[in-house]
């Protein structure tokens, strides 16, 4: 047998959502004799190219349900995928990793190109366990029924049918009756199903408790940060990083937001009150329709980085974008890479608010990253820990401040860079919220929604803004169902707050040499996954450290920055 990779192992026809046509090709992998290091090397290539076509075919049955929330053809192609593929695919992915991770072989392997592959398969086999597979497909239903749910959300205001999406506009409206109205009118929508949704959050936590019983652990939240593959950091760094947040970002959020009280000349400040211009000014208005959003953000990254106008420019091809908001359509945004074409795929749901250029410029910067590492051959290199791969996409929310005359004349590119700063100070106690949050839950398994909803409470005043919640109670008390990582990522929150660290570090370099940061920031991403989290945070110019000695100056920076912008 050669020892040489395949470049066509897999069928240019093969239809990787149908389990029947998948399996001859895993088996052979499996079966194939493995004489030299050379011939596991080959073997992991071949292995590549198969599971960028599943990737893939999961990734487009994915993308249609949450285009198409309402589509029971749509819902059931994907259920199909995950109720008769995807168990096979779990088991055939643990016998796969076990022949390479145990290979005699694998030693052989040159460390510093496999050594991080071979760890992170290590890892998933002495996870794996049989008996969870099933329980894994009934969580990944679950996560669908959520979906399904918030996608049927929908209000009537101003006699008119929106989805919450679209209500978002009116939060900052400078009429307080119709912000009023309009947060009231979602708040009392998204009640309407709070019971529901706390019942299929229910059901998650008992699967997951036993998952992580299964493999041996006391409680999900370990098992899950092993199986996340936290190697440089542990449960207690993220400890450190609630206190740091409390210490150095509360206070600065809560200055701002007493200074929002004064301006407005409002007491108390309420949650309808946050969104709103200080002075009295329109909403900003960044764009109008998705094709605009497009043009305009085009040549931003052409003035920025020719290359990254050129990566961008090919996003509107191959239908790469479907960025507004429709009834039907899933909440939230996300990039998702489709593995086998090597194209990437952005979902939103723009209504016209500044906050959707965030998203745009957000979700560009997880393309970018999948796009400069796609001709990287082994598959798992192609992206990096998600603590960098959100690095990836939130720097750019930074490094396209001076480009934002694309949107905006000189005051509203103020306003935009005021808001986007101040929207660090809140978004990372945002962070810290829910990952304590899912600390308690998933330490205490046995707790009962009245219980969740007071801890939640608790830990929101820890780290919540100077906000009055009075007659809103039940309200507040369930914000956190609208948080769907909490749902269907479990755990994966907490990166994004390391990676806001990150991509604090990546706009201070830029702020001393812009050509520079932007080298060493694609430096960082050309090397996807790869090396360790603290060697790509050093190539891409920063320090994988996320404590108080790294949070205070950070927000000492941006307290500066604040300082120096007018209101």
């Amino acid at each position: 047998m050669s020892c040489t990779p395949s470049t066509s192992f897999v069928p240019e026809d093969l239809d990787a959502a149908d389990w029947s046509q998948l399996e001859p090709l895993y088996r052979a992998l499996l079966d194939r004799e493995l004489r030299c290091d050379h011939c596991l090397a080959s073997l992991i290539l071949d292995r590549s190219e198969l599971d960028a076509a599943t990737s893939e075919a999961e990734a487009n049955l994915y993308i249609e349900t949450t285009r198409h929330t309402a589509d029971p053809e749509v819902q059931a192609a994907f259920e199909r995928f995950v109720q008769d593929v995807e168990p096979h695919l779990k088991k055939v992915t643990f016998e796969l990793d076990r022949k390479i991770a145990e290979c005699p072989h694998a030693d052989a392997l040159d460390q510093d190109r496999y050594g991080v592959l071979l760890r992170r398969l290590r890892t998933n086999v002495g996870l794996f366990r049989d008996e969870n597979v099933p329980i894994e497909t009934e969580l990944s239903l679950l996560d669908q029924k959520y979906a399904r749910t918030c996608g049927a959300m929908t209000v009537e205001f101003e006699g008119e049918e929106k989805t919450l999406p679209q209500m978002s506009r009116y939060f900052e409206m400078t009429d307080r009756a119709v912000r009023e109205s309009a947060w009231r009118a979602v708040a009392a929508r998204r009640l309407q199903d709070r019971d529901a949704i706390d019942d299929i959050f229910d059901e998650m936590i008992a699967k997951r408790h036993q998952l992580a019983i299964n493999a041996g652990f006391e409680n999900f939240r370990d098992y899950q940060h092993r199986r996340l593959h936290r190697y440089d950091y542990e449960p207690a760094d993220c400890e450190r990083f609630h206190e740091a947040v409390e210490k150095h970002c509360v206070p600065v959020m809560r200055s701002a937001q007493a200074n929002r009280r004064e301006t407005l000349g409002i007491d108390p400040l309420r949650p309808w009150d946050l969104g709103v211009d200080m002075k009295g000014r329109e909403p900003l208005q960044p764009f109008s329709g998705a094709d605009d959003l497009v043009d305009r953000t085009s040549r931003l990254y052409h003035r920025m980085d020719p290359r990254l106008g050129a990566m961008f420019d090919e996003l509107r091809t191959g239908d790469c974008l479907d960025l507004e908001t429709r009834k039907g359509k899933a909440p939230g945004g996300y990039q998702y890479q489709r593995e086998r074409t090597r194209k990437p795929f952005i979902f939103m749901n723009a209504s016209g608010v500044q906050r959707d250029l965030v998203t745009m410029v957000h979700e560009a910067g997880h393309a970018f990253h999948s796009m400069v590492c796609r001709e990287e051959p082994i598959l798992a290199y192609r992206s990096a820990p998600m603590e960098f791969c959100e690095v990836a996409s939130m720097s750019q929310e930074l490094l396209c401040f001076p480009y934002l005359d694309e949107f905006y004349g000189p005051d509203e590119a103020d306003r935009a860079r005021r808001d986007q700063l101040e929207g660090l100070a809140k978004t990372l106690p945002w962070i810290a919220t829910i990952d304590a949050f899912q600390h308690w839950i998933y330490t205490n398994p046995g707790h009962d929604r009245d219980a969740r909803r007071a801890r939640w409470v608790e830990i929101e005043e820890r780290f919540g803004g100077a906000v009055d919640w009075t007659g809103l109670e039940d309200a507040r008390a369930s914000l956190w169902q609208r948080q769907l990582h909490l749902f269907g990522l479990p755990f994966y929150y907490i990166e994004y707050g390391i990676a806001q660290l990150g991509a604090l570090q990546v706009w201070c370099n830029s702020l001393a040499d812009e050509k520079g940061a932007i080298e060493r920031y694609l430096d960082g991403l050309r090397l996807g996954g790869s090396r360790p989290l603290p060697t790509l945070f050093e190539t891409a110019g920063g320090n994988f450290d996320f404590g108080p000695d790294t949070v205070g100056p950070l927000m000492e920076r941006v307290a500066d920055e604040l300082a120096g912008m007018p209101v």
